[in-house]
């Protein structure tokens, strides 16, 4: 062959038309999220919510905890369309309750403190919830006594347990923190005490999977230390379930704080969350519905959103379901 032949053979093999940039792999997971309409929808009510509750003291400034005991039961301003002869005022859009506070003030007020309480509740029970999966996962001396331990927790009967520790911590705590800080504390600390174990069973399993990959044992086998495995190999390829469980324990400590003040063992009587107005509203429900409906859409929407936001996370995040 000669070397003219060759140098043709060689310029057929090149390739003459430009390389792309590499494809990023968050704009993948951005396609894949925003083919999922009802992650969009929960992503987007979840931004609105919090803008909603951040923001909104600075456009709505009366104080929620007023009383106002001449403008009492006011309605809603949309409940003038069908009872045309009822009590409302247009400068209370969502009327008033039956001590004269504002419901807007209130919705904004309680949607922050349910928020707080939510968000702090999810980071505690994830930081929980992942370091007993990855020593449980990794360390197989303390698999067996931390999954006897998360099983024994699950065996409890959550409900009790929570009024039972609110119970016996509410005075010390309120006494050190005040009444309000002493409570959210306590609240926080109660539900992310308690919603920690569906974590760290998700975070187990997935650590047992990973750990006996090739990855991880050629990098055993350079002498890599069980921290930086884990934090450099095992973290960073777990995130998609850890963030998944995120969105769920939002949604379960928002249900839990809720209930807790719906049932009259959160925070005091003054002072607004979502729970705390839907429990208020209870005995009057009858004659004013929608001081039961306002809160109750605001926790169910908020609720829904988040969770919609998970399944879209998941299928976003996972590379086996990337695409489908």
């Amino acid at each position: 062959m000669t070397d003219a032949t060759q140098i043709n053979a060689i310029e057929a093999l090149e390739d003459k038309e430009p390389q792309k940039p590499a494809r990023s792999q968050w704009k993948d997971v951005w396609d894949q999220f925003r083919k999922h309409k009802g992650a969009l929808f929960g992503g987007g009510f979840l931004l609105f919510i919090t803008l909603f509750v951040l923001l909104g003291p600075l456009i709505w400034q009366l104080d929620p905890q007023k009383l106002d005991i001449r403008n009492k039961d006011i309605r809603p301003i949309y409940t003038w369309l069908w009872h045309g002869d009822a009590k409302v005022a247009w400068n209370r859009p969502l009327g008033t309750d039956n001590l004269g506070r504002d419901m807007l003030a209130n919705m904004i007020k309680g949607g922050r403190t349910s928020l707080a309480v939510g968000w702090a509740a999810m980071v505690l029970a994830l930081v929980l919830g992942t370091l007993i999966g990855v020593l449980s996962g990794y360390f197989k001396r303390l698999d067996g006594v931390l999954m006897r331990f998360t099983d024994l927790v699950l065996s409890l009967p959550l409900l009790p347990l929570l009024l039972v520790a609110v119970t016996l911590f509410r005075q010390p705590l309120r006494a050190a923190y005040g009444p309000e800080g002493g409570m959210f504390v306590l609240i926080v600390g109660i539900i992310g005490i308690t919603s920690w174990m569906q974590t760290a069973r998700i975070v187990r399993g997935e650590i047992l999977a990973l750990k006996e990959r090739e990855f991880i044992l050629a990098a055993r086998s350079i002498g890599t230390t069980p921290y930086k495995i884990i934090t450099r190999h095992l973290l960073p390829n777990i995130m998609s379930p850890i963030m998944v469980s995120a969105t769920l324990g939002l949604a379960t400590a928002i249900i839990t704080e809720s209930a807790l003040s719906f049932l009259g063992v959160g925070f005091p009587s003054d002072f607004p969350t979502w729970g705390k107005m839907l429990a208020d509203s209870v005995p009057r429900m009858t004659e004013y519905p929608e001081r039961v409906v306002l809160p109750g859409i605001a926790i169910s929407l908020t609720v829904l959103s988040v969770n919609y936001l998970g399944d879209g996370l998941r299928d976003a995040l996972d590379p086996r379901i990337r695409g489908r």
